[in-house]
């Protein structure tokens, strides 16, 4: 398969800003294998069954972008992926004036000493505080790594600060939201939880891979990055007894479906996990975890849209994306969404 057949013209001004005010009156496409449904996201509880169970990402996203200074030279990070050993992964800007052991300084109180460094431009950094206080210095002098089609000429505002995370929020790690979660509500939860659709939280942090494009024609030669995801085992053990009992799993986002996807076996089993993962899904991938997705319109050419298009074939998910065009639905990050619902 080549990167073309996933190709098609977005016009600019779909691109969403600025998310939908309040968060459940998002537009949602409603796909199903004979037809599309124009909906809004409070719609949700109407459009599942009594027994499924939602599964969402609580990662917390990061201010993940520092300005560092070695000697004269300005260095720019963007944290990626922490390490078990308590290093981070980061890109890193003018990687050519930084070597191994290079210290390079935020604050007077917060530096990075350089592990590794790789040809891409990525480095393995060692910073001086850790657990909580590596955080709350983060959270002093970072900056949100917005995706670069959220046009923010003074930076990101406080207000994105707000936005760009999910009610799910809890376990600090993500550089970019796991975007379907935007969606949610605490009147949404209410009124699913009221229709005996109940709630699951894994978590995958998402790393800053997930801005890179694909650089090859042959879908077969790309490399996925890896993030790192973590089910537990009594997650796992009502994910599948959802699944014994006759009900589905609804998973929010694609970052959910990966992550699922990587613990599940051929037989249909999750199990728990903890590692990291980089599953690629293309068509022809046969879905072991999931029967149905809540997902945002993702951009052309990528990863997200050949997972979307391996859940509902490639053709269904071109008439689909046409249909939400035509209907002037908001795409991407603070887009709009569809329920993929293949059953």
């Amino acid at each position: 398969m080549k990167i073309s057949d996933f190709d098609f013209f977005l016009p600019p001004e779909r691109i969403a800003q600025h998310p939908a005010q309040p968060r459940d009156t998002a537009g949602l496409l409603h796909v199903t294998q004979t037809a599309l449904e124009d909906r809004i996201i409070c719609d949700l509880p109407h459009l599942l069954r009594p027994g499924d169970l939602i599964v969402a990402n609580d990662t917390r996203v990061i201010p993940a972008q520092l300005t560092s200074r070695r000697g004269n030279a300005t260095i720019g990070i963007t944290l990626d992926q922490p390490n078990p050993d308590g290093t981070w992964h980061a890109l890193a800007r003018n990687t050519r004036r930084v070597q191994p052991g290079d210290i390079l300084t935020i604050t007077e109180n917060f530096a990075a000493e350089v592990i590794t460094k790789d040809p891409d431009g990525g480095v393995t950094l060692r910073f001086n505080l850790t657990g909580e206080s590596f955080f709350v210095a983060l959270r002093d002098v970072g900056e949100l790594a917005l995706p670069p089609y959220i046009t923010r000429p003074s930076g990101p505002s406080a207000r994105d600060a707000q936005n760009y995370q999910t009610i799910f929020a809890q376990r600090e790690g993500a550089i970019a939201a796991p975007t379907a979660g935007l969606h949610f509500t605490p009147a949404l939860l209410q009124d699913l939880q009221a229709r005996q659709i109940d709630r699951a939280t894994i978590t995958l942090h998402v790393g800053a891979g997930t801005f890179l494009p694909m650089r090859t024609d042959n879908i077969k030669d790309h490399r996925m990055h890896a993030e790192r995801g973590e089910i537990s085992l009594p997650i796992a053990a009502r994910i599948n007894a959802t699944r014994k009992n006759g009900g589905r799993i609804v998973a929010i986002g694609t970052t959910v479906v990966r992550l699922l996807e990587s613990a599940t076996t051929e037989d249909g089993v999750t199990h728990p996990f903890n590692d990291r993962t980089s599953i690629f899904i293309t068509p022809g991938h046969r879905f072991r975890a999931v029967d149905a997705m809540v997902t945002n319109f993702h951009l052309p050419r990528s990863t997200l849209f050949m997972l979307v298009c391996a859940f509902m074939s490639t053709p269904h998910m071109h008439a689909a994306y046409a249909h939400a065009i035509a209907k002037n639905y908001r795409f991407f990050s603070y887009g709009d969404a569809c329920l993929l619902d293949p059953a």
